[in-house]
């Protein structure tokens, strides 16, 4: 589906709305009062589609002065962001360039994504890293505005240490499954030898405690997996630092085609790819490619100021003018 109009007529607003619809927030902004419009008291997405062979209908509504609500199939679920273990959602923006060009903390929140949608019985194992680590920087806190003694420290740290353990084998699982298709899809894309790369090692227990003395006096953990790099790179050249931000947004692309793919083929149900302005800063033969890719992707939505922009005729066009949307 290709979605086309002027810029500012609200092109991204509705691929917010989609995304907003099958995830349960928006992919530009954690401000709940950002997608209600002004002067209204709430906002309500409705999508109503198949999913595979089985009818889906949601709903989330979110408001000034209530709290946010989603129903699937009529359900109501106990949270609109639960819906991304339901419902598989991709998407670019121009903002996503940060994956490459960003610093190690925008890296590795992607890769987590990308974990919890590949591996959903590891899907918790950020969280719950997340939760013991700030368990361990109180306690260490505590110690250093002599509160408490080194005790309680012990199980945390074991905790970490447990959890990162687990946290670094399942990232290196997830770029290991991304990697093949991630290099496929950016030689097709003219961009060479893509690798995602994650080496990481946790700390043990006995690591952690050797540098105690550090960690108090800095109230926070020096060491583990909430530290660690991902590099993308390209024919060996950083493309953080190496990088024209035309092939920085050739490897953002690949990495979520390649994501795309990869879901599908482990049995997921084809995930709705949303690109917003991909097609921008691409010359004809790669917008060709990635048309070409995109056909054979599952369901996709991309915006775009013209027609013109996409080489190959999309199953379906949307004209968007503000406050409206009409199918030619």
């Amino acid at each position: 589906m290709l979605v086309t109009g002027r810029n500012g007529a609200g092109k991204t607003n509705f691929l917010e709305a989609l995304h907003l619809g099958t995830q349960g927030f928006s992919p530009r902004t954690r401000h709940d009062a950002h997608l209600v419009r002004q002067g209204a008291e709430r906002s309500r997405v409705v999508l109503d589609g198949r999913r595979r062979d089985t009818p889906t209908m949601v709903e989330v509504t979110l408001g000034l002065h209530e709290p946010k609500r989603a129903r699937l199939n009529g359900a109501a679920i106990r949270s609109a962001e639960h819906l991304r273990s339901e419902l598989a959602t991709l998407v670019f923006t121009p903002d996503r360039l940060a994956v490459v060009k960003g610093g190690p903390a925008v890296r590795r929140a992607y890769l987590d994504r990308s974990l919890g949608r590949l591996l959903p019985a590891r899907a918790a194992l950020p969280v719950e890293y997340g939760a013991a680590l700030g368990q361990r920087n109180a306690a260490l806190r505590r110690v250093a505005h002599g509160l408490s003694d080194l005790a309680p420290l012990a199980p945390w740290t074991e905790r970490v240490a447990a959890l990162g353990a687990a946290l670094v084998a399942a990232r290196r699982d997830t770029a290991a499954l991304l990697a093949p298709a991630v290099r496929e899809r950016a030689g097709e894309l003219g961009l060479g030898e893509l690798a995602l790369g994650y080496d990481g090692v946790a700390p043990t227990a006995a690591e952690l405690d050797a540098r105690l003395d550090r960690d108090v006096d800095r109230g926070v953990t020096g060491l583990g997996p909430h530290l660690h790099e991902v590099s993308i790179r390209a024919d060996g050249r950083d493309l953080r630092t190496l990088g024209s931000q035309g092939e920085q947004r050739l490897a953002v692309l690949s990495l979520l085609l390649a994501e795309a793919e990869l879901l599908t083929a482990r049995g997921h149900a084809p995930p709705l790819v949303l690109l917003d302005d991909a097609l921008s800063e691409l010359d004809e033969p790669r917008r060709r490619v990635l048309s070409e890719r995109l056909g054979r992707t599952g369901q996709t939505v991309i915006t775009a100021t013209g027609a013109e922009a996409m080489p190959l005729a999309p199953a379906q066009l949307l004209v968007v003018t503000p406050g409206a949307v009409e199918a030619v």
